[in-house]
């Protein structure tokens, strides 16, 4: 893991990459299913509940490194050289997994729905994206599923 002084080893990842990489081939092959298994990470459908309008396309995660001391991660929502924390920046800590190679992940930055009135979709997406080690991600929580425009 980051805080580890040894090689890296490719394994370490595995447990964070295996559960992206589930999550990358529901939101691929989106479909709403009636199942009922536990509300986890790596629960094999996505699902929004009967009612709702719109199918599920989106697991949004937050993700934490082994050195945020509890904090999420947070990205930029614009592709523009801008840091969190910089005045006027806006930054969010809500992802959508794109895409799962090995240890390294691609996430598109989510930014809450601008339309607090449209309640079946809370993200909308941006154009920023990032690549993390998944070496360095210590912990992932997993949102409720959700429509996101993509």
């Amino acid at each position: 893991m980051c805080n580890n002084n040894e090689a890296s080893n490719n394994n370490e990842c595995r447990c964070i990459s295996e559960i992206l990489t589930v999550i990358c081939i529901l939101q691929q092959n989106a479909n709403c299913n009636s199942d009922t298994c536990l509300d986890t990470c790596d629960r094999g459908f996505l699902g929004c509940g009967i009612s709702a309008p719109l199918s599920c396309n989106t697991r949004p995660v937050m993700l934490y490194t082994c050195c945020g001391n509890g904090t999420p991660w947070s990205m930029p929502t614009v592709k523009e050289d801008v840091t969190c924390g910089d005045a006027g920046v806006t930054c969010s800590n809500v992802f959508r997994v794109e895409k799962v190679d090995g240890c390294c992940a691609t996430f598109r930055v989510l930014a809450p729905n601008p339309d607090t009135t449209d309640v079946a979709s809370p993200y909308v997406p941006t154009n920023s994206f990032f690549t993390m080690n998944l070496n360095c991600v210590c912990s992932l929580r997993c949102l409720n599923d959700t429509f996101v425009c993509i």
